[in-house]
């Protein structure tokens, strides 16, 4: 049932000013209190009710847009010559200084200026800014701290097609730029359309790369030069070896004749240390290690085969994937190979057969990473399959160190520059994996998920400080460590070294030890093997039996000759008889034996 009331009012009322006024209270409806409803209900006694005394708040979330910051240079030169003053002629110019020097006007100009920078020298003399106090104290234990590490900056590859961050380069000069190669190394596999450019970073700017270099072909390795900070060497997909200088520009400044390179992907490159600052090397997974010299990269300076059986066959060489070269060894370097053998060489040997010195093998497949430490040049890092190894020179057969087996396969990894004990790794899983082998030596010290894609490339910062991550995606992370892992801990050269050498008396033990062993096996195997040639004439089956014969009756007649021998003797008459009975009996032996001779 619908109730309807429709209540009526003049338009000329509508809007009409209220006036209310006061008035006594009113009783509208009375309800008096009905007992047989009571009955009907239950009281609740006691009664539990909870109340919250906290402010009710909500939580927002904003993406605010990003700002895009673009960096722009100008390049002054020398100016201010009048027309008829050639700026390059010395003489010319001389003499227009000396008549601008005679000038009153210069005169007084000078005296205005020379206040101005007096002041502004004495202040600078007053207060050096970049004075570093309490540099003399010794360097602090610190422990207390547990490691971490937190992400600083991401860059990401700005195209649309993604590719792979397979090289890291940091700036030589206050490490302030980050150079990171692109490309796809799966063979045969790249996408259509895909971006051949490579990219230089300003670590204070991650929306977009500094410098944009562009390559013929995608950059497998990209290496800044220690001595000009302004030249970089690419080594690319095709082979070919690129160099570029900044200042220049973005196109490809020196390229090699494809003739004259590599016939697969440059993976290494690494820079020399010359007077020149011009000679670099470089591998690649066609088995040859080539030197150049980026003023001529018409073709290289030498080629060395890595063929371990110094034959020098490029057939039989083994695909080198990774380099080291230190500086202080300048005639020798080492070689990561796809075959799981680091292989020593020296540059300076007389023959090509001899460049190659001794080789380490122990992992079950390719060696992504190769480095020495920077403290102890003896022992180096290798980087392969699922374990990293610590060798030593003096210990070949073996490593002296290694980690576990991890579940993910390793992709690469370096020591950091400022402590002896400590290195990283990065796997496939997007971990990287920070080691200190005098903390702790069964377990990374510090595990961090850097991000959900496989990291394939790894580069730390001189300092220690910061390190930077590269994956799959081409995302680029920079993240900073903790105190404790960059800092030098008290005592840590001398631990560190007796640790490593400790490690190789183990490792020299042991070899021996196998050594003597194999040495036993060998005997063995070799008597064994010269017994049956001795038995062979012994084995004929004849021979045997003849042999055998000749024994049996030998024996049945020297029995014979006892028992004449004894009934010659004179005996009484009984004894006769049983000395006849033994006869019989001896005869009947006689026939058993020759009875059991048949058989045989």
């Amino acid at each position: 049932m619908e109730i309807v009331y429709v209540y009526v009012k003049k338009r000329s009322e509508f809007g009409k000013q209220c006036n209310f006024s006061d008035r006594q209270a009113e009783l509208n409806i009375d309800i008096p209190p009905n007992p047989q409803l009571a009955e009907q209900f239950m009281e609740r006694n006691p009664v539990d009710k909870g109340i919250q005394c906290s402010v009710s708040m909500s939580e927002h979330e904003a993406n605010t847009e990003r700002f895009e910051t673009e960096t722009r240079g100008v390049n002054h030169i020398e100016g201010g010559w009048p027309k008829d003053v050639n700026p390059l002629e010395l003489e010319q110019t001389i003499r227009f200084r000396k008549k601008v020097e005679k000038d009153e006007n210069y005169m007084n100009a000078v005296m205005q200026l020379g206040s101005i920078m007096e002041h502004c020298i004495k202040q600078n003399n007053a207060i050096d800014i970049y004075q570093e106090y309490f540099q003399d104290e010794e360097v602090v234990e610190v422990t207390e701290e547990a490691p971490s590490a937190k992400t600083i900056n991401v860059f990401r590859d700005p195209q649309e097609i993604k590719r792979s961050a397979t090289h890291l380069s940091w700036h030589p000069d206050g490490n302030r730029k980050l150079a990171v190669a692109y490309s796809c190394l799966n063979f045969q596999r790249a996408p259509e359309g895909m971006s051949l450019e490579s990219y230089i970073w300003d670590l204070e700017n991650p929306n977009k790369p500094e410098i944009v270099l562009k390559p013929s072909s995608p950059l497998v390795t990209l290496e800044y030069n220690p001595k000009d900070s302004h030249v970089l060497l690419g080594g690319c997909y095709n082979g070919q070896i690129a160099c570029w200088d900044t200042r220049k520009g973005s196109l490809v400044a020196e390229l090699s004749t494809i003739e004259f390179s590599h016939r697969d992907p440059v993976y290494g490159s690494i820079w020399l240390q010359s007077k020149t600052g011009t000679e670099c090397f470089s591998a690649s997974t066609d088995g040859q290690v080539m030197w150049w010299d980026i003023r001529k990269l018409s073709e290289p300076t030498e080629v060395v085969i890595m063929d371990i059986t110094r034959k020098e066959q490029l057939e039989n060489a083994l695909g080198a994937i990774s380099l080291e070269f230190e500086s202080t060894l300048p005639t020798k370097f080492m070689v990561g190979t796809e075959q799981g053998i680091v292989i020593s060489c020296n540059r300076k040997a007389k023959t090509s057969a001899e460049k190659i010195v001794c080789t380490f093998s122990g992992h079950h497949g390719p060696i992504y990473a190769l480095q020495r430490n920077p403290f102890y040049p003896k022992n180096f890092l290798t980087v392969g399959d699922w374990t990293a190894r610590i060798w030593s020179e003096d210990s070949r057969e073996s490593s002296i160190m290694w980690t576990k087996y991890h579940m993910a396969y390793l992709t690469d990894g370096a020591w950091s520059p400022v402590r002896p004990a400590v290195f990283f790794t990065t796997k496939m899983d997007g971990t990287l994996d920070i080691w200190d082998f005098v903390f702790k030596q069964c377990d990374p010290a510090l595990s961090l998920k850097v991000c959900d894609e496989a990291l394939f490339c790894l580069r730390v910062q001189d300092n220690g400080c910061f390190i930077a991550c590269g994956s799959q995606l081409g995302t680029t992370t920079l993240l900073e460590v903790s105190n404790g892992l960059y800092t030098l801990q008290r005592n840590e050269k001398n631990m560190a070294s007796s640790i490593f050498e400790r490690e190789t008396r183990r490792e020299k033990i042991l070899e021996a030890r196998h050594r003597e062993m194999r040495l036993k096996e060998k005997s063995k195997t070799e008597g064994k093997d010269e017994e049956p040639r001795e038995e062979v004439p012994t084995t004929n089956l004849e021979e045997l039996v003849t042999k055998a014969e000749e024994e049996f009756f030998s024996v049945i007649f020297t029995e014979l000759k006892k028992k004449e021998a004894a009934a010659m003797k004179p005996k009484p008459q009984k004894h006769q008889k049983m000395e006849g009975d033994e006869e019989v009996e001896g005869e009947d032996e006689e026939e058993e034996g020759a009875s059991e001779e048949t058989p045989t």
